[in-house]
């Protein structure tokens, strides 16, 4: 019997999508060996990557003015990444902190040279409850690039419309990528590590405007280089196949139900069921981010104590709803639900929170 999984990630994937690893496993496309025995530069893995990546351009609608590049490491490296590639010694660059991750990638990029906030929605407590107003940012306008966060796991807030800036526009889009639909053309440059919406860990997907690879610094490490990866379709090391191929499979999977418009209006529905559930029991649940920042991706509430938050969890796990316990940091409780969890989990969800006596 598979669980309800509202982790924030490694998430759900789609169980036709492992159905389909499962099938292919020991013998992928009648070569007598599994996806992850192929080399990766053998035609067998090559048919799978290039696949991958016209899902991605597909389903994205990724214009010709950018590369897609598949990448290891996870977000976290694309914090150090970003930033050794787009910002020259001379520059500086500009960030908009929403959440610890925006808060990361600021620090991440200070060791190295010049960075500095141009909007925070951080409370004089230290929290997160909203993502600061657009007409807030106070862009550099000759900084290397303004770096956003589009959607918080952590806290549960999202970007519902992005900055217009004459500085290149990077996001961490890690956890609501493929959520909705989105137009490429005003980011200078996308990541999302992939195990959200994507498909398993193991693989960063990272879009990027080719300008900004010519323009990018040439006196950094050879491998650490977009255009290195960019000249080498992604294939400049080893690159982690079995990722790719998953990736590949979940991609096909969001395809088959629609892209990304459908994801966006079963999302919202998922979001819209959740958020009134828990609404129409305030005497229980506390929903502490502003109506205007809510996440559609990570549902984020609090109880009274954390001792009543300990017991939902408990109490929840017995009964197969699975990753409900909030991050360490904030405390209460969390249901991510990315585009691989079905809205019958959330029903059962919903119906737990109905029934939970406080």
């Amino acid at each position: 019997m598979r669980v309800h999984n509202f982790s924030a990630g490694p998430s759900a994937l789609p169980l036709v999508a492992l159905e389909r690893a499962r099938e292919e496993l020991t013998d992928y496309a009648g070569s007598g060996m599994s996806i992850m025995e192929q080399s990766h530069r053998g035609a067998v893995y090559d048919k799978v990557h290039e696949e991958a990546l016209g899902l991605l351009r597909e389903l994205m609608q990724v214009p010709t003015t950018h590369e897609i590049l598949l990448l290891t490491g996870g977000a976290t490296t694309q914090f150090a990444q970003v930033p050794l590639n787009l910002r020259h010694p001379d520059q500086s660059a500009d960030y908009a902190v929403a959440g610890i991750w925006g808060q990361k990638a600021l620090k991440e990029a200070q060791h190295g040279g010049k960075a500095r906030a141009a909007a925070s929605s951080e409370t004089p407590e230290g929290g997160f409850f909203s993502v600061p107003e657009l007409s807030s940012y106070q862009i550099d306008p000759q900084a290397a690039f303004l770096h956003v966060t589009s959607n918080n796991t952590v806290t549960g807030t999202q970007m519902k419309s992005f900055p217009h800036s004459e500085v290149p526009l990077v996001c961490d889009m890690s956890s609501d990528i493929l959520s909705r639909s989105i137009d490429i053309n005003q980011f200078g440059l996308i990541y999302a590590g992939a195990q959200k919406n994507l498909g398993p860990s193991g693989v960063t997907v990272v879009i990027v405007r080719k300008s900004l690879i010519e323009s990018a610094r040439k006196d950094i490490p050879f491998i650490w280089q977009y255009r290195t990866q960019a000249a080498a379709r992604s294939l400049a090391n080893t690159a982690p196949t079995f990722s790719i191929y998953m990736l590949r499979n979940v991609l096909d999977w969001v395809k088959s139900q629609g892209g990304a418009t459908q994801m966006a209006l079963l999302n919202q529905q998922k979001a819209d069921l959740l958020y009134s559930t828990l609404e129409s029991r305030p005497d229980v649940f506390k929903l502490k981010v502003e109506r205007d920042s809510r996440s559609m991706m990570n549902v984020v509430w609090n109880l009274a104590t954390p001792e009543l938050e300990k017991r939902a969890v408990a109490e929840a796990t017995a009964a197969q709803m699975v990753g409900l316990k909030g991050h360490r940091l904030v405390g209460g409780m969390c249901a991510s639900i990315y585009n691989a969890v079905p809205m019958a989990s959330v029903e059962v969800l919903c119906e737990f929170l109905m029934s939970f006596k406080a």
